[in-house]
């Protein structure tokens, strides 16, 4: 992957963090979630640095797995859950994983209506 930009999106204004989005020239993205540290000190400017170690500890352990199982994927994680339907472009999968997202917040995600009573009176100049 070559790196062709390289976005810093905050969390909270930066209180909560900052989220870093790695973007290839062939269009693929790699986000990295840093969260605020003890002492509040990441920024927009250091904060691409410490996306990079994250990465790099990502990176290195996904190498110190694949040495000791002789794979990349985790034991713990079932064979088909890597896979989901956006990675399959199956618009149907994604369509009914919308509509079952939507059901389960119900009526959470009904809009909110807002009906008010009143009764005209007549000019107050009377």
């Amino acid at each position: 992957m070559q790196i062709a930009g390289i976005q810093v999106y905050p969390e909270r204004g930066g209180k909560a963090g900052f989220t870093v989005e790695f973007v290839g020239t062939n269009g693929e993205v790699v986000s990295v979630s840093c969260p605020q540290n003890a002492d509040g000190s990441l920024n927009r400017l250091n904060t691409v640095s410490q996306a990079k170690e994250i990465l790099a500890a990502a990176i290195e352990a996904d190498e110190t797995l694949l040495a000791i199982t002789g794979t990349r994927r985790s034991p713990s994680v079932p064979e088909g859950a890597l896979a989901n339907a956006r990675q399959a472009h199956d618009r149907d999968a994604m369509e009914e994983q919308l509509e079952e997202g939507l059901e389960d917040t119900f009526p959470a995600s009904d809009p909110v209506s807002i009906t008010s009573s009143a009764i005209p009176k007549g000019s107050s100049h009377r």
